[in-house]
């Protein structure tokens, strides 16, 4: 009787690591390559800007006409292939924004925030593909962790194109934010004057667990852990590492933080602690009734007024 109760647990114990194994491989795939960001291109993205946003149309057709809207191409150092557009200042100007697009969009998705940049404030723009996005290589997206480093590259290539002597602000957005936090952690060239993330989540861990639960009502135990532990034996990297909240502690430059008071995708709750976390100096605009990512498209003079007065503080 023993000997079949331990032969009936040990059956048991395989097939709930089994399981857990299994759905470990779903989530990571699920997270980290989803079908949504497979055969989309720039083509198509200009598309959809262009209906989103139709002011920037001319604006985009204007720069292509001449010529000014240009592609550039990194290989970081892993030895995956970046892509990035940039545009010079109408103007000449040492201003630069370096701008970051989130969870399975692009560049071009980032358009508006380089019209906001470029036509209104007269900046130097660059926006880059991260990886797994775009024209950008990657066997998966790196949520921002990775995308950090790869993104400080670019911020170096920005510096070398726009003259050498940028002063320059890093904008992101969603997991363009959280890649824009996470950069702030790290020790920045005398060129970076200030941040601006929009609706980023405190940690990967953070906010995969709240999707589990939103979308499929499930604990983080034990399919997160699980799936951490792939994603680091898989792509190097973890779910806790990955974290914006560690990295503001750390960043001793000027931070904007924008944040829709309806998003549920990115909880609204998640700005309070990365904004009580970072020290001064820092400012907040909590926008009113704005769900997910689309604080500038609900409130655009607003958003610019906003924006270009936090810079103008500290890019001249």
């Amino acid at each position: 009787m023993k000997k079949r109760t331990k032969y009936i647990l040990g059956i048991t114990l395989t097939v709930i690591v089994l399981v857990a194994v299994g759905a470990s491989f779903f989530m990571l795939n699920y997270s980290l390559t989803p079908s949504q960001n497979k055969g989309r291109n720039l083509s198509g993205s200009y598309t959809f800007m262009f209906k989103e946003y139709p002011y920037i149309k001319p604006w985009v057709d204007s720069l292509q006409n001449m010529k000014a809207l240009r592609d550039t191409f990194i290989v970081n150092a892993e030895g995956v292939k970046l892509h990035a557009i940039y545009v010079k200042a109408a103007q000449h100007t040492q201003k630069t924004a370096v701008i970051v697009h989130g969870y399975t969009d692009d560049c071009v998705r980032m358009l508006m925030i380089g019209y906001l940049y470029h036509r209104n404030l007269n900046y130097n723009i660059l926006l880059p593909d991260l990886q797994s996005h775009g024209l950008s290589e990657g066997r998966a997206i790196q949520m921002g962790w990775k995308d950090r480093l790869d993104v400080m590259r670019w911020m170096d290539v920005a510096n070398s194109i726009f003259g050498g002597k940028t002063e320059m602000v890093v904008h992101g957005i969603s997991m363009g934010a959280a890649t824009t936090m996470m950069i702030s952690g790290e020790q920045s060239a005398p060129y970076v004057k200030c941040f601006v993330e929009d609706c980023g989540y405190t940690s990967v861990w953070d906010e995969f667990e709240q999707e589990l639960k939103s979308k499929f009502n499930l604990p983080s135990f034990p399919l997160m852990n699980a799936t951490s532990m792939l994603c680091q034996l898989k792509y190097g990297w973890n779910f806790k590492e990955a974290s914006s909240l560690k990295q503001v502690k750390k960043c001793r430059l000027p931070m904007f933080f924008i944040h829709g008071d309806a998003d549920t995708y990115v909880p609204t709750r998640m700005v309070y602690p990365l904004y009580s976390a970072k020290p001064e100096p820092k400012a907040i605009w909590i926008t009113r009734g704005v769900e997910h990512a689309v604080s500038y498209k609900t409130y655009p003079k607003e958003y610019t007024k906003k924006v270009g007065k936090f810079v103008g503080k500290y890019i001249k």
